[in-house]
């Protein structure tokens, strides 16, 4: 019942344009184990169709090595960056939601709430 409830208080939305129009025939997914550090993959991360970047790891300071490009930032709410500024303005957030405390942030969000 509160996961129907919160989807009725969530406006539809569909894929932003410039993300449906892309075509992921070489996708990469990006963790934030650090095992990058010092590989130097940048540019060939930054050559990929989409990049998908998981939980909230620096890309900032850390370009030569993980790249630059983000399309989709995946990551627990615990997770989700603290200011707007860290939101990348071409990129698409996705809250992953599993825990009850993360449809309580979630509603928190949507009603503009303090947590």
């Amino acid at each position: 019942d509160k996961l129907k409830n919160l989807l009725e208080l969530l406006p539809e939305h569909d894929l932003p344009e410039d993300l449906k129009s892309k075509h992921c025939k070489r996708c990469v997914v990006v963790g934030s184990g650090g095992i990058l550090h010092g590989s130097e993959l940048g540019h060939l991360l930054n050559q990929f169709d989409i990049v998908i970047r998981l939980n909230d790891a620096p890309v900032q300071g850390y370009t030569d090595h993980v790249g630059n490009k983000t399309t989709i930032r995946m990551t627990y709410p615990e997770g989700a960056p603290l200011s707007e500024h860290e939101y990348p303005p071409a990129s698409l957030f996705v809250a992953v939601l599993f825990k009850s405390v993360d449809f309580n942030w979630l509603q928190a969000m949507i009603k503009n709430e303090t947590l």
